[in-house]
């Protein structure tokens, strides 16, 4: 019995070992910040052209490519989500779940992410009451409004994705225990996320009727989930990312094909839904949106990391690195294009929307805000080194040596491995 009882207690001991040795020796993956850069040129072309698409050039001869681009690109918002639990499973499912590392993961999360949410929501805020001539009147209103769009993630249009992170980031530590409790959860993690989510869309239909479901993580619970999966199983999905195609099993091939092709298609009847809806007003059930958008976006995600780690091996070295770089900015992007964009549509004056001039208007929009956030967050990382304040985590290409190596905890570099553990933008 006390030889039994020996045999379970090194038994127990030998797992937690194989559990640190695990995480010590994860992979760092590049190939995260390319998925990062092809994910916000996705929310960029979305926001790019939401104003045309949605009901200035409705009756546009170009109105057709306009929204074909608003649609098809709505993958970047749910990418970013996805990337979000694929990058803190990655990290974290390996390791025990003790007080100093919940400890570390919200005082990351308070310094990187919390804070320039507050500041951000502050910022368009306030802008949005100057604008309308608001700003200075009825102040105990306005603050009163503010905490409760702050509450909500609506401070302004695209902050709803970092209010959602930030819920996910407080369930993180109970679904990490929970998927580490037994495989039988990882295995159902993906269907379960799938079930729990449509039946809050559901739910909602038929009796909540809450408007702004969109700033509540439950509506993206099996994107979520689809990542923690993936960054478990990782080890046995990781061959169908890095070998050529060439050196794949008949069966990766079959199902990579099979994958492109219901992405396509899935993306294309979605696109031409929202195109009927929108130009001739033949609208139809609601859950038909819901169902193609879930399915267009669920693909996006798998497409775009395949995609991340094909340009990663294939593409110009150029290329590579300027897609990293962008990967790298990317939460800051995220964070200030809105304003540039604001600022550049006060200048379109008199294009008709008829003219392929108006086009190419909407897509400088494009080029604008991403130049010109790249330009002003890299600048600021360089330059202050207080800038983590406004934009977040500052990337290791542009961070001092000494941060590089003081950032982190001895614990979190063993764990990580090298890698630059991030927010999912």
């Amino acid at each position: 019995m006390h030889s039994a009882h020996m045999d379970l207690y090194e038994q127990i001991i030998a797992e937690k070992r194989d559990f640190i040795v695990k995480a010590a020796r994860q992979e760092r993956l590049p190939q995260l910040d390319i998925y990062r850069a092809l994910a916000i040129m996705g929310v960029l072309h979305v926001h790019s052209t939401s104003f045309a698409a949605g009901e200035q050039a409705l009756n546009s001869p170009y109105f057709y490519w306009l929204n074909w681009i608003n649609i098809f690109f709505k993958f970047g918002t749910p990418s970013f989500i996805f990337l979000s639990s694929f990058v803190l499973f990655y990290n974290y499912y390996g390791r025990p779940v003790t007080r100093s590392l919940i400890g570390n993961f919200y005082r990351r999360r308070l310094k990187y992410i919390l804070l320039p949410y507050l500041l951000a929501s502050l910022g368009y805020y306030a802008l949005t009451l100057y604008v309308n001539g608001e700003l200075t009147q009825q102040l105990l209103e306005n603050l009163s409004s503010f905490m409760g769009a702050l509450l909500s993630g609506s401070a302004y249009a695209h902050l709803y994705f970092v209010f959602i992170s930030i819920q996910f980031y407080l369930l993180f530590p109970l679904l990490l225990k929970l998927l580490q409790s037994s495989r039988f959860w990882v295995k159902w993690a993906f269907p379960l996320g799938l079930v729990l989510q449509w039946g809050f869309i559901l739910w909602n239909k038929y009796e909540l009727h809450i408007v702004e479901k969109g700033s509540l993580s439950i509506s993206y619970l099996a994107y979520y989930m689809m990542g923690a999966y993936i960054a478990v199983r990782f080890d046995e999905i990781k061959p169908w990312l890095t070998k050529p195609w060439k050196g794949l099993r008949a069966t990766y091939k079959r199902l990579t094909v099979l994958l492109f092709t219901a992405w396509l298609a899935a993306a294309f009847i979605h696109v031409q839904l929202w195109y009927e809806a929108r130009h001739f007003g033949r609208w139809t059930d609601s859950l038909w949106y819901e169902l193609l958008w879930n399915v267009h976006t669920m693909l996006s995600a798998l497409v775009l990391l395949y995609a991340a780690f094909l340009i990663c091996r294939k593409a110009p070295r150029g290329l590579v690195t300027v897609l990293t770089r962008m990967g790298e900015l990317s939460f800051a992007i995220y964070l200030i294009h809105p304003l540039l964009l604001a600022v550049y549509r006060r200048f379109r004056y008199s294009i008709s929307t008829d003219s392929l001039t108006y086009v190419l208007f909407i897509y400088g929009g494009l080029l604008v805000a991403l130049a010109g956030s790249w330009m002003i967050v890299q600048f600021a990382f360089r330059k202050f080194p207080k800038a983590w304040i406004v934009f977040g985590s500052v990337p290791r290409s542009l961070a001092p040596p000494a941060k590089v190596s003081s950032g982190f905890t001895a614990e979190a570099k063993q764990a990580q491995g090298g890698m630059n553990e991030k927010h999912g933008v």
